[in-house]
């Protein structure tokens, strides 16, 4: 309008707004529909809507980073194979945290082999040990440990494998 543009021929759109402006430029009309708009993540090569759960994820790996357990339990007698290995990314420096360590690999074999060695003990045919739920178990209580500690909350990933 301050160039001199008649009001009739000066749209101002909302994001998804239609504009349809005839073959000559003379007629511009902001049509009812809307086309699809909203927040867009752009990852590498691909281009979506912004997923909540990937977003949450991302922000608490970079503020407090994660924790992966990996543990071999025997399925015959449900003890450890052999200490748990742990995997420390954007968490803590796993070399001058060694007695949080050792205090929380106590704490998996205890959960862990209590869990496996009672699940054993009560079927008799020794069936299957419900690793689901013991990983999960171990998640949490790994979680809440790991906070009290440093005031942290990695992501913790416990994978236990039956060998």
């Amino acid at each position: 309008m301050e160039l001199g543009m008649s009001e009739e021929y000066i749209v101002v759109p909302d994001n998804g707004s239609i504009i349809e402006i005839s073959p000559d430029g003379q007629k511009i009309i902001v049509r009812k529909e809307k086309a699809p708009s909203g927040l867009m993540m752009v990852d590498g090569a691909s281009v979506g809507d912004a997923q909540d759960v990937v977003i949450r994820d991302r922000v608490m790996l970079a503020q407090d980073g994660m924790f992966v357990i990996i543990a071999l339990v025997d399925q015959k007698t449900g003890k450890l194979k052999k200490s748990p290995d742990l995997i420390s990314r954007g968490f803590v420096y796993l070399k001058e945290n060694q007695e949080l360590l050792r205090q929380v690999r106590i704490m998996i074999k205890k959960s862990v082999e209590d869990r496996t060695v009672k699940n054993l003990a009560r079927s008799a045919d020794g069936g299957p040990v419900d690793f689901d739920y013991i990983k999960k178990d171990l998640g949490e209580s790994i979680s809440k440990f790991l906070y009290q500690k440093t005031e942290k909350r990695p992501l913790v990933i416990p994978v236990i494998l039956s060998v």
